[in-house]
This record gives C-alpha cells, structure tokens and sequence, in this order.
C-alpha cells in the first residue's frame, strides 16, 4: 500500500468508527482516532499467520473490529474485546495493564517451544503508569524476548487531563531502555515510519516503539482534548466531523 492509500483507508476507518460510536451511543472515540495508522500497518503490512495481537487498550476497540472484519473474521462488537480466538481476538482486554503481561506469556511460550512468529502488544501511555508494565518489560528482558513487539499509543491524554499533568511518565523511551528494552520513537501517524519500525529487526531484546499520536485525530474539535475520551459527539457535532472526515 501506497502512503496516499494509507491515508485514505486511515480516513474511512475514522468516518466508519465514528458512525458506530454515534450509531450505538458510546464508545471511545479519541483513543480509538489515535491507533489506526498503527493497527492498519499491523494488519495489512507487518503480521503473518503465526503472529499474535493484543490491544491492552481495550477501550479503544471498535477500529479493532473494523479491521478484523475486513480480514473475514466475526467478532462480537461489545465495549471491549472478549476472548474470541476463532476470530482474531487472543486476550479479554479492558482492565489496563493486564494486556502486556499476558503478551509477555504469549511470547515466552512461543521462546519455549520455538515457535515461529511475534506478539505485538498495543497499549495506551497511560497504562505505562501500573506496576505491571514495568514487571513485564524487566521479565521480557531479562529473557531475552525479541519476539515480543510493545507498541506504546504515547497521546498525553486519559480519562481526567494530560498524562504527563496526572502522573508524569518523564522520557518514557528511556525508562523502557533502562529495563533493557530496544525503543524507537516515531510519528504514529506516519505510515513510512511505522513500517520502518515494525521491519527494523531487534536481537535479544523486546522492541518497544513509542508512537507520538494525538488524541481524537482527524476532527479539529477533538484532537487533544480530553473529554473526547469518552464523550459522544451531539447531532450538530457529529455532522461537522462527518464534513472532516469526507
């Protein structure tokens, strides 16, 4: 895929999960706006048959199910992912900070048995603040897992405010490198520099790509505000972003 293709595709992903938060009256549509560059590399340039995903980010779902449906699967569409293995959904997510421990077990079994293939792990920033990221990136390190890809949705925003305001994460990149990951720091929006990160090859050590986003993407109103976390758009602002996302 061409990068102008990539956009258009990113474009229609954004009109068709808006539609559904605004059809169905919930969802999170700013967290959603902010991985779909990184899940359409994921799934339409980078993954193989033997390869794993998780979206500990649970919340973020419903472009999740856009593209498992493109890919002839049938997921159930719920507020967050339930455990669906025939159709392309490996973990239950939602509670944050649990969708990276069960990728770091996912690819340390595939280490035992020498199993072929990655698991990519796409988390929020914000889960970068329990206890449990930390945990998994010392034992992902110390055994030496290249296997697993931890893909880092880095928009500054939860649920309250800016990450950084609420519990600062200082230089993240050089947090994870001091628990012995391999980072890179990208424009998560950008299609050259997510398929150069996903394809630079990591030995001996879990890769960790830091995508710099920004929240609610693609509607003026909503880029890096916070409310959009969860808030639906009314009648008047759901047509105006409809007209930004043409």
């Amino acid at each position: 895929m061409d990068s102008d293709a990539f956009e258009r595709k990113a474009k229609r992903f954004r009109r068709e999960v808006l539609d559904m938060a605004y059809n169905r009256g919930h969802g999170h549509i700013g967290g959603a706006f902010s991985i779909i560059e990184t899940l359409l590399t994921l799934y339409d340039e980078v993954m193989t048959p033997e390869d794993k995903f998780i979206l500990s980010k649970g919340h973020a779902c419903l472009p999740y199910y856009l593209i498992l449906k493109e890919k002839g699967f049938n997921p159930i569409i719920s507020g967050h992912p339930e455990r669906d293995p025939e159709n392309g959904i490996h973990v239950t997510t939602g509670s944050l900070g649990h969708g990276l421990p069960m990728g770091l077990g996912m690819a340390f079994g595939k280490k035992l048995r020498r199993s072929k293939g990655k698991v990519y792990v796409l988390m929020s920033d914000a889960e970068c603040q329990e206890g449990t990221t930390w945990e998994s990136a010392l034992i992902a390190s110390h055994n030496n897992l290249d296997n697993l890809v931890i893909i880092v949705d880095n928009n500054d925003l939860q649920t309250l405010g800016k990450t950084s305001d609420i519990l600062s994460l200082g230089e993240l990149g050089k947090k994870f490198e001091a628990f012995g990951c391999d980072v890179l720091s990208i424009d998560g929006h950008s299609f050259k520099e997510l398929v150069w990160a996903f394809g630079r090859e990591t030995k001996g050590k879990p890769k960790v790509i830091v995508a710099n986003t920004v929240k609610g993407k693609g509607v003026t109103y909503m880029e890096n505000v916070p409310k959009w976390h969860t808030m639906m758009p009314d009648e008047i602002e759901y047509k105006i972003a409809q007209k930004e996302l043409e």
